[in-house]
């Protein structure tokens, strides 16, 4: 009995060993140009599968199952889905297809946040047959009132920010809970990454010229854990695009039979002072 149990225990460790390797640096992005906007005005989205500071490479997306907004006011979840198209996105390394969808500026038309939730199709890895799904999170804001950024909006995984994820100074500091059906999940893994390349979102593209050249391999994407009330803190070194994922933290750990890692994706924007 002890060497069975001894085996199954390295088998879990294996497999949980397989899907952190798998999810690792892979982020849902979900973009915008501006998450800060002084009036109301059409939003073209991009939503590509990728590895954002090195520009790819980018993964097959099929079709999302859910795309929902929220507003600050009356807070009805509106299903985005008509909205969605496919486009073949440009990576640095391959082309693969993404996703884009132009909201009209009727749906954004009232002042404060407005929450924009994409639940992707788990997309299989072959490389170590897991599927990862990627819950991901983009905040809005009209017109510099605030609302309900901090609200969750009950996804099975979810990031809580703390603060507003669309009013960040470069070199301030983040703060967000992991949650998992609702609850704060302790010492959860998270990565961060930067978006390390302009998004040219007209030509389904992202740009060949990096913004930042790192002196080490471990530096494209940072790793920390949340803390005991799954509080995870995390400082914005620079202008422009910050995904943070924590990895694995929902309850669901299987699909079609295979090994499943869900996990919660928010992106915040920060700005030089001028």
């Amino acid at each position: 009995m002890a060497i069975k149990r001894r085996l199954l225990q390295a088998l879990a460790a294996v497999t949980f060993g397989c899907m952190a390797c798998a999810a690792q640096a892979h982020f849902q992005l979900l973009y915008v140009e501006e998450t800060a906007l002084p009036r109301a005005d059409n939003l073209e989205f991009a939503m590509v599968f990728t590895h954002p500071f090195s520009a790819g490479p980018t993964m097959v997306m099929g079709h999302p199952l859910a795309f929902n907004h929220v507003s600050s006011h009356g807070g009805e979840k509106i299903d985005l889905r008509k909205y969605l198209r496919p486009v073949q996105w440009q990576s640095r390394d391959n082309q693969a297809t993404a996703y884009r969808a132009s909201i009209p500026r009727e749906l954004v038309r009232s002042l404060g946040d407005h929450v924009f939730v994409l639940e992707p199709e788990p997309y299989l890895e072959t490389e170590e047959d897991v599927y990862i799904q990627q819950f991901t999170k983009l905040i809005v804001n009209v017109g510099g009132v605030p609302g309900n950024w901090s609200e969750p909006q009950g996804a099975p995984v979810e990031i809580q920010p703390l603060n507003k994820p669309y009013a960040n100074w470069t070199g301030g500091v983040f703060r967000a809970v992991v949650l998992a059906n609702g609850k704060p999940v302790p010492f959860a893994e998270v990565e961060i990454e930067y978006l390390n390349h302009s998004v040219d979102i007209k030509y389904n593209a992202f740009g060949q010229k990096d913004y930042v050249t790192p002196p080490q391999a471990s530096f494209k994407s940072m790793s920390t854990y949340s803390d005991a009330q799954g509080i995870v803190t995390i400082g914005l070194p620079r202008a422009g695009w910050w995904g943070i994922a924590a990895l694995n933290i929902g309850t669901t750990k299987t699909y079609k039979g295979k090994p499943l890692s869900q996990d919660a994706v928010l992106w915040v924007q920060a700005r030089d002072m001028k």
